[in-house]
């Protein structure tokens, strides 16, 4: 797996298909992407493919598994296991509620018997849980059961289309078998684990990243995946001091705070808080400022925040566009009851499309040590689709725009995306990033962020204040060059 920058996109958000989208790349971007994160491109029954029905097969409209192999002898795929749940019309619980006991897949799934003894659900117990949905079950008409109440963690619904899984079930470890063994014979070789916190469900917990239990299902799967060579990355939306187990554990993982401390910094013109935390911060993550869903807040930066603070942020967020997922769960709330999970918007209309200040983000994103992610949006540093949510009613929609080749060939011609581009470039190619990392002492409103190897150093300086960013580094003749970012 190689280090430098990535790529988050659809299937079909960049040319409307796999082969559009290689086609794509190929001309507006060619040799800027290490690897691609590809969301999810299997038959999907909704959620924009994360609520699969099968791991076996692509979405005709996508293309074909040949597709995904051509990419991947480009670039270093990551796919998504939604490890969780499955499509409610996946052919799993559509045979298991046809043929109950009979079915191949009568121990998927986890009904109330497996949570309470009696199968009499008991409030006080999901009042505990992080919740995300305001019930955690759904009643299914069946026509072997008459009705089935099945585990729905997630899923607005009702019944929910998302299906929980059981991973304590031995046929499903050995579905997980068989996805893995599939991916990585059609060039797979990261894989994400969505929704992985929320596997275990244990009663008098919050059911989510449930100790020590989680940790047996996250050893058992990183030796499957290391059988072929596939590296995983767990996506856990918690309290960081969960990643920081995650990371000790071996696991790469997510950067979920890096976004909001920039834009707190530029919004602010404060970069004392962003400089404390990559001081401290462990290097195993990939890093992000947007992606599919919305910059995290709660839980991810618990114990790191003011509420009052973290509300000035949301209300200037708010103002220019952007919408919010909250907390559901009362008792998972700040004190205060400040609940906003993550604010949704584009990166570029949160720093209100100033193309300063969303280049002296991108310049601290690619500085920061990890492998950098770009979502698709944000490399054409689009804007809000006020739009689309209205179509929808649905609020991610903010920051998902589909974009022909035509609106792709339109966007990078952008100033301020050529300027992202070109620092894309100069972040994949020059030397000192394989080196060390330093955080250098800086006054509140600047950041100046250091990276040496051998005779090369680059130093990137950024006023928070003016949104001015430079970057001085070491030429080939060995003199100090400054490049205005």
């Amino acid at each position: 797996m190689k280090h430098a920058v990535q790529l988050i996109v659809y299937p079909d958000s960049m040319g409307g298909n796999l082969n559009e989208l290689s086609l794509v790349i190929d001309e507006f971007f060619p040799s800027m992407f290490s690897g691609l994160h590809i969301l999810p491109f299997f038959p999907s029954a909704g959620d924009r493919g994360f609520s699969p029905k099968t791991y076996f097969e692509v979405e005709q409209s996508f293309g074909t598994w040949e597709d995904i192999k051509q990419l991947g002898s480009k670039y270093d795929i990551l796919a998504d296991i939604m490890v969780n749940h499955i499509s409610y019309k996946s052919e799993y619980v559509q045979d298991y509620l046809k043929n109950g006991e009979a079915s191949p897949y009568n121990d998927f799934f986890i009904d109330l018997n497996k949570i309470w003894e009696d199968g009499v659900v008991r409030q006080a117990d999901i009042d505990n849980m992080f919740l995300r949905r305001v019930k955690p079950y759904s009643t299914y008409q069946s026509e072997a059961f008459g009705e089935k109440t099945l585990w729905t963690t997630f899923g607005k619904e009702e019944p929910s289309e998302q299906v929980d899984l059981d991973i304590n079930s031995a046929d499903v470890r050995k579905y997980f078998v068989d996805i893995f063994a599939h991916f990585a014979v059609n060039n797979i070789n990261i894989v994400r684990l969505d929704a992985v916190g929320y596997i275990i469900k244990k009663m008098g917990t919050s059911c989510f990243f449930v100790e020590p239990d989680i940790w047996e299902f996250m050893q058992w799967i990183a030796e499957l995946a290391s059988q072929h060579e596939i590296t995983l990355l767990p996506e856990v939306h918690s309290h960081y001091s969960i990643q920081l187990k995650l990371s000790e554990n071996g696991f790469w993982i997510y950067d979920f705070i890096l976004p909001y401390r920039i834009l707190e910094a530029l919004l602010f013109n404060d970069g004392r808080a962003l400089a404390e935390y990559l001081k401290s911060r462990p290097h195993n993550q990939f890093t992000m400022l947007d992606c599919h869903d919305g910059v995290p807040v709660k839980p991810d930066l618990d114990g790191l925040l003011d509420s009052k603070d973290a509300q000035k942020v949301v209300h200037v967020c708010l103002s220019r566009g952007a919408n919010l997922s909250k907390i559901i769960s009362e008792k998972h709330r700040a004190e205060d009851g400040f609940d906003v999970h993550q604010i949704r918007g584009t990166y570029y209309s949160l720093l209100d499309c100033d193309d300063d200040a969303y280049i002296a983000a991108r310049a601290l994103q690619l500085f920061t040590p990890g492998i950098p992610q770009i979502y698709y949006v944000g490399l054409l540093a689009g804007k809000n689709d006020q739009e689309r949510v209205d179509e929808t009613g649905e609020g991610r929609e903010v920051n998902r725009k589909n974009y022909t080749k035509n609106e792709v060939k339109e966007a990078v011609n952008q100033p301020v995306v050529q300027r992202l581009l070109k620092l894309i470039d100069f972040r994949n190619v020059y030397e000192a990033f394989d080196g060390e990392f330093e955080v250098l002492d800086a006054q509140e409103n600047e950041l100046r962020l250091c990276w040496t190897k051998a005779n090369k150093c680059c130093v990137l300086i950024v006023d928070v204040a003016t949104n001015r960013s430079v970057i001085e580094y070491t030429g080939e003749n060995g003199t100090t060059l400054q490049y205005f970012v």
